[in-house]
């Protein structure tokens, strides 16, 4: 029996490592262990004081405590915009879990769409994980019993108490006063101003409160609190009072701002009154309005549309945004011209109800016969007036429409004023590559052609011809209660003509000034004369402007849009007045109807001073106190009783 052979034995290599190897093998751990052992030295030892502050930071939470905005009056203190306790909800982007199954719930506990709390969310991507997100402002109690209910499963949410933005009803005043909302990304970007604002942060967009947002906004400060893992706070640490903006007090007066709202309403146009002495706006109406109140908070999209789609831009303020043709109130600026030039004083048109230039029948509303100027200005005789334009020529009418102010800001502390326009032979030549011709003169001296003003405008220039020349720079804030560094910047931002003096001689203003209170003289058959006031020395013109040539409105087919629009700039007393009403009726036809309302406004203004005066001189002159009399016998009539007459009722 034969026996297998022995399987072979595996050969053994006999290469070993060199010890040049083994060496640099063994220095090599010993370097790792090194690094590692310094690191954990660097992050235990020498990085201990910056991990004891970042887990501090895990439990201490600092939450801004945001300033109230200045509370905003009247001339005489009484309020107009105010503050109210509100709640808006926050989001921890670092506290999120699970996103997809949050935001749902989210979305559904604070009333929001979810794709709006998407947009939300993807608006903040860019910021820090640390910054809270603003989800929702003025949460109502459901909402916030909704977030402490849910504290455990969304840690995510948090609430901080802050004062919102309480304004007038009704869009009261809103385009003079403006409104807030939240900075945008585009005003961060772009916008100097806003160098030192955050995402969310709530500055003034429009308004007063946009112009005097600084004053307002004061000084946000914060509080330190401890919160347990789940974000809920359980503890106080200490906070940094935040410092409450200024409050301002606005140039208008309530009684006359009320007055002018009512004058206004259901109307489409402007109201600007103002003291011509100080430039002090009294009030300042735009139609139609908006509710400021909506934008205070988030504003809806169903109320944006509303605001967009409506075919009157609620958002223009009128007052000084509408640069319309000033129709026959540019005819104050024809006879300034056409006196300080002397052509005027003895000029005598006979008017056929109308006048022919260059080939073309200009018309005039009435017959009105022979007209000097006296009579040109109450009667609005535009014969007159198309042929003092004739003989001024363009650019002297120009030179004296901007030395009262058209064609260029009034410099008023309210943002985004327009310029209107003066044309002139250099005008035209730069924006049409044209030269002027004659006959185009002939429609600027009724204040039609490319002529265009805004109410502040005609309210500041025939205001200062009424006071012999002497134009204010119009503004609703009281510049001495501004800190001068503050005013400095607000001139710097709204440029304009400021305060100043034209030549107006003495003759001439006489002159000016009785033929504008002829015209709402009755007697004088004045065009505003159903305006009159009696006992009230109320001065005016009115302007009716086309909105249209004669063949467009053939093809237009008439409708409410291509009626003219009315205007009137009204003042009181005539000379050197007290107050100048600008009213701007879109589509309402004569601008007689315009001067009713400046009448409302005059009317309010005149009766409130003499009351005013007249208790002043009770308050400084007060009758003796009655001699005491001696009591009547019983069953003597008791004065004052039934069918008994008393000296007061005398």
């Amino acid at each position: 029996m034969s026996l297998a052979a022995p399987a072979p034995r595996p050969q053994l290599s006999d290469e070993k490592f060199s010890p040049a190897k083994l060496t640099s093998v063994q220095y090599g751990i010993v370097l790792l262990l090194a690094v590692l052992v310094a690191g954990l030295w660097r992050l235990q030892v020498l990085g201990s004081s910056n991990w004891k502050v970042l887990a501090e930071a895990n439990r201490v939470r600092k939450v801004p405590v945001l300033a109230p905005r200045g509370k905003i009056f009247d001339r005489e203190g009484r309020l107009l915009v105010d503050n109210y306790p509100s709640v808006t909800c926050y989001l921890l982007p670092e506290q999120i879990k699970d996103m997809a199954t949050e935001l749902p719930m989210i979305a559904s506990g604070l009333h929001l769409p979810i794709e709006q709390l998407e947009a939300t969310m993807k608006r903040f991507q860019g910021a820090p994980k640390y910054q809270p997100i603003p989800l929702k402002q003025d949460i109502s109690p459901d909402e916030q019993a909704f977030i402490e209910a849910h504290r455990n499963e969304l840690p995510e949410l948090e609430t901080h108490d802050e004062q919102r933005r309480l304004y007038p009803k009704d869009g009261f005043a809103a385009h003079l006063i403006g409104y807030v909302g939240e900075v945008s990304e585009q005003m961060l970007a772009t916008d100097s101003r806003y160098a030192f604002y955050s995402p969310g942060d709530v500055v003034g967009r429009s308004g007063v409160e946009q112009t005097y947002d600084a004053l307002l906004r004061g000084v946000d400060g914060s509080r330190d609190v401890l919160v347990n893992s789940h974000g809920k706070e359980v503890g106080h640490l200490g906070q940094e009072l935040a410092t409450p903006g200024k409050d301002l007090r606005l140039t208008i007066d309530l009684d006359v701002q009320r007055a002018a709202e009512k004058a206004m309403d259901g109307k489409t146009g402007a109201l600007v009154a103002m003291d011509p002495h100080t430039g002090e706006i009294l009030a300042m109406v735009s139609r139609p309005s908006f509710d400021p109140n909506q934008f205070s908070v988030r504003l809806t999209k169903s109320y944006w549309n509303q605001i967009l789609n409506n075919p009157d831009h609620p958002l223009l303020n009128k007052a000084i945004q509408a640069q319309l043709a000033p129709g026959s109130t540019f005819k104050i600026i024809m006879s300034l011209a056409g006196l300080q030039e002397g052509m005027a004083q003895t000029m005598h048109v006979f008017c056929a109800g109308g006048a022919s230039f260059y080939g073309h029948f200009y018309a005039c509303d009435v017959h009105h016969g022979m007209v000097d100027l006296p009579h040109a200005i109450p009667w609005s005789c535009d014969a007159f007036f198309y042929t003092l334009a004739d003989r001024l020529g363009i650019d002297t009418i120009a030179r004296y429409a901007t030395e009262v102010g058209l064609g260029q800001h009034t410099g008023i502390d309210l943002p985004d004023e327009v310029s209107g326009n003066v044309p002139s032979t250099a005008w035209k030549l730069k924006t049409q590559h044209e030269k002027w011709f004659a006959g185009e003169t002939i429609s600027v001296g009724i204040g039609q052609g490319a002529v265009t003003a805004t109410p502040i405008q005609l309210a500041r220039a025939l205001s200062g011809i009424a006071s012999g020349g002497v134009l204010r720079r119009p503004h609703v804030v009281f510049p001495d209660e501004v800190p001068a560094d503050q005013l400095t910047a607000i001139h710097e931002s709204f440029p304009g003509s400021g305060d100043k003096t034209i030549q107006v001689s003495p003759e001439n203003w006489q002159i000016i000034t009785d033929a504008m209170a002829n015209a709402t003289n009755p007697s004088a058959g004045g065009t505003a004369s159903i305006a009159h006031l009696d006992g009230i020395d109320f001065a005016g013109k009115t302007g009716t402007a086309q909105v249209m040539g004669h063949d467009a409105l053939a093809k237009s087919g008439g409708g409410h849009k291509t009626v003219p629009n009315a205007w009137f700039v009204g003042m009181a007393p005539r000379r050197n007045p007290d107050i100048v009403v600008a009213v701007l009726w879109e589509n309402g036809n004569w601008g007689k109807y315009s001067a009713l309302i400046g009448a409302q406004i005059i009317d309010t203004y005149v009766n409130k001073q003499r009351s005013r005066d007249n208790n002043l001189r009770i308050a400084e002159n007060p009758k003796p106190a009655p001699a005491p009399t001696p009591s009547a016998p019983p069953g003597t009539p008791v004065a004052g009783a039934a069918g008994q007459r008393t000296p007061a009722a005398e």
